[in-house]
């Protein structure tokens, strides 16, 4: 070894004319280049259910800002509004409050476990078919393939040199992806704002700088995302592939090739025997329809979001070489094991995991059904003064301050009575409102009204340093109550 070495060196010295000279070191790449792919065009009812599913969910996106509801006061008349300004968040009859952030926490936690329950018995049909991601891809996609044509054209333009052809193909493709992505960001803060008081706005310079912001900010990361990065998002930017991991078992129903029947795989002349073969003649059409570029046969893979397009390619190869369909399909790995074994694959919807799912999506959806049911439209909220914590009057009694924050969540205005339960004798008084024992409060519909309240106890009454208490508030409509507890404080202290 150390004779080659030395050979070696001296070769080495020999051309360079000197010393000899140590090898350069290797690149060392760590990142590889992205290699676009093109998709082919595919006709089949999974291609048909996500063109379907494409129209509805981007119509729902773009329409739902624009549909009108009857909303109390000076807010917009809008179905679905997210109020920034005052913390609120209106869904057609329903509202919310920024208070109310266990309803939020609760839509999450249904969302995420249906999500949990659909993957581990289905897949991941979420990213399939239903993903931002997925959606916006596939539009784009098709708005390539109008300006580019097909796989193989696209695949041709993209070694073609330029020319005007080509330039205006590219052109008008990265036009029509910017104006969908300006829509898309334009649609988006429609939901913050009236929608058609701020497409005019929009329009007219009119506009805050943050919806401008905002518009600018959703058009580069759509276009971005799915236009030039696509399969790169859900590979390496979204956690869902790797969490998903969690959910799925031998018994969920994936996107899966029947190796049982596909191997052993090759080229089949047509009328040749199919005995000691399989039913795959490794066509590749799997692959070049798949808008993430893996090969499906190679088993499940973190890349495969479940789109079920390679089934609808095998499924039309096998029509043509006259094979049963179903090659590739939506099947279990158990399935595909027991039918290898010469067993009878049996299918477990039910099991484990998707029962703890189902019984704990059951038990959320009912918890939140709850307490959108008894969920009442007053809420009263009282922060005691701390300095000073009490106040020692001329005549020996004893008063404490209190800020009382009054919200009507109902659509009209309402009047309340405000009554504290503490000390006997004690008076309340409010700047501008009459009452000893009790206050009479009048509240706009959702709204908040905030009062500065003093309880003021006799010398005789207030003997105690600490003494329980609570204000309650009452509808004098329909009699719903709120009652918040509280202190009473007492002891020595300066005149006033």
């Amino acid at each position: 070894m150390t004779v080659v070495i030395d050979t070696l060196k001296t070769r080495g010295a020999a051309r360079t004319g000197g010393a000899p000279q140590p090898s350069p070191a290797p690149k060392l790449e760590l990142y590889k280049k992205r290699e676009p792919i093109h998709p082919k065009l595919v006709h089949g009812p999974f291609r048909m259910v996500k063109w379907v599913l494409l129209v509805v969910l981007l119509g729902i996106y773009y329409a739902v800002p624009w549909i009108r509801w009857a909303r109390p006061g000076d807010l917009p008349d809008q179905a679905v509004l997210v109020d920034l300004a005052h913390g609120r968040f209106y869904l057609f009859g329903l509202h919310f409050w920024a208070q109310e952030v266990y309803f939020v926490t609760g839509l999450l936690v249904i969302s995420a476990l249906a999500l949990f329950l659909v993957t581990a018995l289905f897949g991941r049909l979420w990213c399939g078919y239903a993903c931002p991601q997925t959606v916006w891809t596939d539009l784009y996609i098709a708005v390539e393939r109008l300006f580019e044509g097909d796989r193989n054209a696209r695949l041709k333009l993209a070694k073609a040199p330029w020319s005007f052809d080509k330039l205006w193909r590219k052109s008008g493709k990265h036009t029509v992806w910017v104006a969908v992505a300006a829509a898309t960001g334009g649609a988006w803060v429609f939901y913050y704002a009236d929608a058609p008081t701020l497409w005019g706005d929009l329009w007219g310079g009119r506009a805050s700088v943050t919806a401008y912001v905002w518009v600018g900010l959703l058009t580069f990361t759509t276009y971005a995302f799915a236009g030039l990065m696509r399969e790169q998002v859900c590979t390496y930017m979204c956690p869902w592939p790797r969490i998903q991991g969690a959910m799925l078992d031998k018994d969920s129903l994936q996107v899966t090739y029947r190796y049982d029947r596909g191997e052993p795989r090759g080229a089949h002349k047509k009328g040749a025997d199919w005995a000691g073969r399989g039913d795959c003649v490794d066509c590749r059409q799997c692959v070049v329809v798949c808008p993430m570029g893996i090969d499906i046969r190679n088993g499940p893979q973190l890349e495969c979001i479940n789109c079920g397009l390679c089934i609808d390619a095998c499924d039309e190869v096998m029509t043509k070489v006259g094979r049963p369909r179903g090659l590739i399909a939506y099947d279990t790995d158990a399935a595909v094991a027991a039918r290898s074994a010469k067993k009878t694959p049996v299918y477990r919807l039910v099991r484990g995991r998707t029962v703890y799912y189902a019984v704990a999506l059951s038990l959320a959806a009912a918890a939140m059904a709850w307490g959108l049911e008894t969920r009442s439209s007053v809420d009263l909220n009282v922060l005691r003064d701390r300095n000073p914590t009490f106040v020692r009057l001329k005549d020996g009694s004893v008063r404490n301050g209190y800020t009382l924050k009054l919200a009507n969540r109902g659509a009209e205005a309402r009047t309340y009575r405000v009554v504290f339960d503490g000390p006997a004798s004690a008076e309340l008084r409010a700047v501008g409102l009459p009452g000893r024992r009790e206050l009479t409060v009048e509240v706009e519909p959702n709204r908040v009204r905030a009062l500065r309240v003093f309880v003021i106890v006799p010398a005789e009454a207030a003997t105690r340093h600490s003494t329980p208490a609570a204000f309650s508030v009452r509808d004098l409509k329909d009699g719903e109550t709120d009652t918040v507890p509280t202190v009473f404080l007492a002891g020595p202290g300066r005149a006033r």
